[in-house]
């Protein structure tokens, strides 16, 4: 497989992960009654859609077709958080579902970032986005905690 192939195969990774927080995100959004998180949730799936756009741009660069779907893992995570949720504190059900992706796709970008079958532009893309990912996962990590 050329460089090309291995840098859209990764990067598809990282999108088909951020695609999924996007939609969880979104939802959970919808779902909360405490107007301050459904906000944080609303800004947090804008930002999984930003990252969405930028790393389908980086493999279209490839010649290769962005991901266009989430995945398995991500929409069995959903289902346990929107389960999670009805029976128990809905808030917490979700910010601790959300935690998980997040620590999810904190891991595949960092695996990313030192994978040397990655392009060297595609790496770039993924060193800047990096920071976004890394907030993310602090805020809900934080508010994890703050919930227990």
């Amino acid at each position: 497989m050329n460089v090309e192939k291995k840098t859209a195969h990764h990067v598809n990774d990282l999108i088909e992960i951020a695609r999924d927080g996007n939609e969880f995100y979104s939802d959970a959004s919808k779902k909360v009654k405490d107007a301050e998180l459904s906000s944080l949730f609303a800004r947090i799936a804008t930002t999984k859609a930003e990252i969405v756009t930028r790393l389908s741009t980086v493999v279209a660069a490839t010649g290769e077709k962005p991901a266009e779907h989430g995945t398995f893992v991500g929409s069995m995570q959903e289902f346990y958080g929107k389960v999670r949720a009805a029976v128990g504190d809905t808030e917490y059900g979700y910010v601790a579902e959300l935690e998980e992706s997040e620590d999810r796709l904190l891991k595949a970008f960092k695996e990313a970032a030192n994978d040397s079958d990655i392009a060297v532009g595609a790496k770039e893309e993924i060193l800047a986005l990096l920071p976004k990912v890394q907030e993310t996962h602090a805020v809900m990590r934080d508010r994890k905690h703050a919930m227990k």
